[in-house]
């Protein structure tokens, strides 16, 4: 702050405090002050690769574009300048479009290329989905700050929770994105492990991101305080955060997971059903979560074939037996006792209980009293066997 008062109105003074307020992502803070200079110097033309670099990290990646070309113009095989447009190709195309980019630049091999190697090495991984990431990432984990947190996005990928845990259980988050990875990596585990702590400390970052002034309003943030609502149970909140983006989210299977879950955790399982039969990715689709969600939706929807279906496609196991608990439990509730008695009957065979035994009795009843009303057509059940598996002929 010393330092900060003794600042005079000069081009050299006034760059430094651009430099700081950039590393401390006051990023239209900066970009205020290198349009000024600009204004009337035309001719510093890297202060156009700086702005770029601002807008890109405020995700205005069409903007960047168009200040990064005047560079371009000039030095059309400046590393740095093909890099950030590389990025932005990522952002607003896909990843090959912004590997285009680089072989250009791999091809000239320029001066600027070898200076800015490992930063196109760790770049190219990206832009790759991840592809080569354990054998390029993990020597540049000190050499790029970027290179670790995309390393620990490859082991949340994989599934390894806990490795990507211990990459970043030491780094001190000072970014947004750091914040954000490690409230992921903690949700992750907490669930994986059953922490209420890791959960607990996941719910703070996210809540630290999404309740900033500079990220409030910004995708990641409003994904924050979804998540961490989510965490805290608060399915009505989560909704509100959910609905403010979800135009940017059409047909994203993680997002529609999510926005599922709350939709039906609020009870509204019509939406919700059509939501989850969005989902492609098979993963997901396999997930007991999943499974379990969409089933109780297709029951408080009347649709009770299709959730017993769901379990005959299951593997025996601990989760098909408790989908198994909640199709005999929620089609009772429901009063769509044809397939409560056929869930308690399989309950029964696999674990003589005594409860699953009154939960079909009841079961049956409630079917006979609906034939009676005329509710439900008559049916001949010696032709209703219960196929399942481990249940007896």
């Amino acid at each position: 702050m010393t330092h900060h008062q003794a600042l005079q109105d000069i081009i050299e003074d006034q760059l430094s405090l651009a430099s700081i307020h950039y590393l401390r992502s006051h990023y239209q803070e900066a970009i205020d002050i290198y349009k000024r200079i600009l204004l009337d110097n035309r001719d510093y033309l890297a202060l156009n690769v700086y702005v770029a670099l601002c807008y890109y990290k405020l995700d205005y990646y069409d903007v960047s574009q168009e200040v990064l070309a005047v560079y371009l113009q000039h030095y059309p095989d400046s590393a740095i300048a093909v890099n950030l447009k590389a990025c932005n190709h990522f952002r607003l195309y896909n990843g090959k479009a912004a590997e285009a980019e680089l072989k250009t630049l791999q091809e000239t091999a320029s001066p600027s290329f070898s200076f800015a190697n490992d930063l196109i090495k760790h770049n190219l991984v990206v832009f790759r989905g991840g592809e080569g990431a354990l054998q390029v990432l993990p020597p540049l984990v000190d050499v790029i700050p970027e290179a670790r947190l995309n390393l620990v996005i490859y082991y949340l990928r994989q599934d390894d929770v806990v490795e990507a845990y211990n990459l970043i259980k030491d780094l001190e988050p000072t970014t947004p994105q750091e914040y954000i990875l490690k409230g992921v990596v903690n949700a992750a585990l907490g669930q994986e492990q059953g922490s209420r702590e890791h959960l607990k400390i996941a719910q703070q970052y996210f809540q630290l991101v999404g309740g900033s002034a500079s990220e409030c309003d910004t995708i990641p943030g409003r994904q924050c305080m979804a998540s961490c609502f989510f965490l805290l149970k608060q399915f009505e909140d989560v909704l509100i955060y959910l609905n403010s983006i979800k135009s940017y989210f059409y047909n994203d299977d993680t997002f529609n997971f999510n926005y599922a879950q709350a939709k039906a955790a609020v009870g509204n399982y019509k939406e919700a059903e059509e939501i989850f039969l969005l989902i492609q990715s098979e993963k997901i689709k396999n997930d007991y979560t999943y499974l379990s969600w969409l089933a109780r939706c297709y029951i408080m929807n009347h649709k009770a074939r299709p959730a017993w279906e769901l379990y005959l496609k299951m593997e025996t196991s601990g989760e098909s037996f408790s989908l198994l608990q909640l199709i005999a439990n929620d089609c009772y509730k429901m009063g769509q006792f044809y397939y409560a008695a056929k869930a308690f009957d399989v309950l029964e065979r696999l674990d003589p209980n005594p409860e699953y035994w009154e939960g079909k009795r009841g079961a049956c009843v409630g079917i006979f009293q609906q034939i009676i009303a005329g509710h439900e057509p008559r049916l001949d059940l010696s032709h209703h066997r219960t196929h399942a598996p481990g249940a007896l002929p």
